[in-house]
């Protein structure tokens, strides 16, 4: 990902990247049921490094597998590359942690971007507080070996309904995810920055007074010309 894209992607709504995404033929980009537990006044942009979990087997997925230094909770959270976003398929169930709050400050340490889960996080009062952005279903105090065997790093996943690569670019925001194909990611946030700065014009009118009808959409051939002057030196 350029330095570019990055900064764009810092800058815009993951409802605006919805609907970039829309204008490029995809309509379910975005994460379905995820929330942050507490939104850091930034957004969380890298390109993604998953997990995936499968129901867990009782014979198989007991406390002494914790042991092992081949667990693959543990190996991918010590192999998550620096910049990337951890995304973890938790096959929707929040009943039982993904993860918690020690495995978390870790990926914080590491220097890892941030966390995404359509499950859910233990310790979750205790990740909020932290600085990395972590986002999940809902608080899940039992843990993740009761329901869920890690079994697969960074292969394709699902993750809230929607099918996540590796090193597609994950953006998350006040509101939620959303997950765009890498090779689309320079025009998507290139288009998402255009509507953005269209958006704060429209914005700026609506608090004068103006009615939306022939400026948003800007079907009045007047508002072309006006954006144009109130744009100005602004640049994407």
């Amino acid at each position: 990902m350029n330095q570019t894209t990055r900064e764009r992607l810092m800058r815009v709504s993951t409802a605006t990247l919805s609907t970039a995404l829309f204008k490029q033929g995809l309509r379910n980009q975005f994460v379905q049921n995820v929330t942050p537990l507490a939104h850091k006044g930034r957004n969380m942009v890298g390109p993604a490094f998953t997990l995936r979990y499968i129901p867990a087997r009782e014979d198989i997925n007991g406390l002494e597998v914790f042991r092992s230094p081949d667990h693959p909770q543990r190996v991918a959270v010590e192999t998550c590359p620096p910049g990337h976003v951890m995304v973890i398929d938790s096959r929707k169930d929040p009943r039982a942690a993904s993860a918690g709050g020690i495995l978390v400050t870790r990926l914080m340490k590491r220097g890892v971007a941030g966390i995404v889960t359509d499950g859910g996080l233990r310790d979750s009062p205790e990740i909020a507080q932290l600085d990395i952005p972590a986002y999940h279903q809902r608080p899940s105090a039992p843990t993740n070996l009761i329901l869920h065997q890690a079994i697969a790093i960074n292969d394709p996943i699902g993750c809230g309904d929607v099918a996540v690569f590796p090193e597609d670019i994950v953006v998350g925001d006040g509101e939620g995810v959303v997950i765009i194909p890498a090779h689309l990611a320079d025009a998507v946030a290139e288009e998402a920055a255009r509507m953005t700065m269209f958006e704060d014009f429209v914005t700026e009118k609506v608090r004068e007074g103006r009615g939306v009808i022939g400026l948003y959409p800007a079907t009045d051939p007047a508002v072309e010309a006006e954006y144009r002057a109130w744009l100005g030196d602004r640049t994407f």
